[in-house]
């Protein structure tokens, strides 16, 4: 019996190599490029939730309540405290006014003004428990505006329940004068043969209550509708004063400003 031959599964090239497969073979397996290895390592994105801000929120909104509620709670224990503070001492603002004012000299040239004035201020203290420490007052005279007079008064001391009364001189020795100042105090002296007056204290004070004492602060006294008649001869005129309203007003420095 003859032996049969059968070909090679892969017949060979003429170099030794195995012939690719034709008609039906199965394609040739290529090298994975970049973009494929990359993304057979990357892992599958799955979105995160968002981040939960319910506690923070409830964290500042019990921040906020605290601070109000103790900016509450101060506020009305500083109210109580004053209650008590004036039901116990029932503080009240000095009083300051005009007893009389008489003119010695207005001499009043082109340029210059001479000018005397005798002044008494009568100063009260309606405290019982409060007593008034004040440093040196200066006074100033002025008449629309215009400075006729200035002088000033010793430092005092106001005890409780004390009517004290106060004198000084006011003057002007030869100030110059602008021409509308000028002009101002003659127009008003030929037409009425008066002059409106205003009178200003300034001074600092401070306040002792009981056992406490505050610090210093400044006050400013303020007396208008008082009327003056220049003298003609050598005998002084009298100011009027029955109408005088004498205002008192804390001075407050803020920085470079005073209210």
């Amino acid at each position: 019996m003859a032996d049969r031959v059968y070909p090679a599964a892969k017949p060979a090239t003429a170099n030794g190599t195995a012939a690719p497969a034709v008609n039906g073979g199965a394609n040739p397996a290529f090298p994975a490029n970049k973009a494929q290895l990359y993304n057979a390592t990357r892992p599958t994105y799955r979105p995160q939730p968002p981040p939960r801000r319910k506690h923070r929120r409830s964290c500042c909104c019990c921040c906020c309540l605290w601070t109000t509620f103790f900016i509450i709670t101060i506020v009305f224990l500083a109210a109580i405290a004053g209650a008590i503070f004036w039901v116990l001492y029932r503080p009240q603002r000095p009083s300051f006014s005009v007893s009389s004012l008489q003119v010695s000299q207005f001499n009043l040239t082109s340029t210059k003004l001479v000018s005397k004035f005798n002044l008494t201020v009568i100063a009260r203290n309606p405290n019982k428990k409060v007593t008034f420490f004040y440093d040196p007052i200066n006074i100033s005279f002025s008449s629309d505006d215009v400075d006729i007079g200035s002088g000033s008064l010793p430092a005092l001391t106001h005890g409780t329940k004390n009517v004290t009364t106060l004198k000084t001189v006011v003057s002007n020795s030869g100030q110059n004068l602008d021409d509308s100042a000028v002009s101002a105090l003659r127009s008003k002296l030929k037409n009425k043969k008066t002059l409106p007056l205003e009178i200003q204290l300034d001074t600092k004070v401070k306040v002792k209550v009981g056992s406490l004492k505050t610090k210093k602060v400044g006050i400013r006294v303020k007396c208008n509708g008082i009327k003056i008649t220049v003298p003609t001869g050598k005998s002084p005129t009298k100011a009027t004063t029955s109408d005088v309203k004498c205002n008192v007003d804390l001075r407050v420095k803020i920085w470079k400003w005073t209210f």
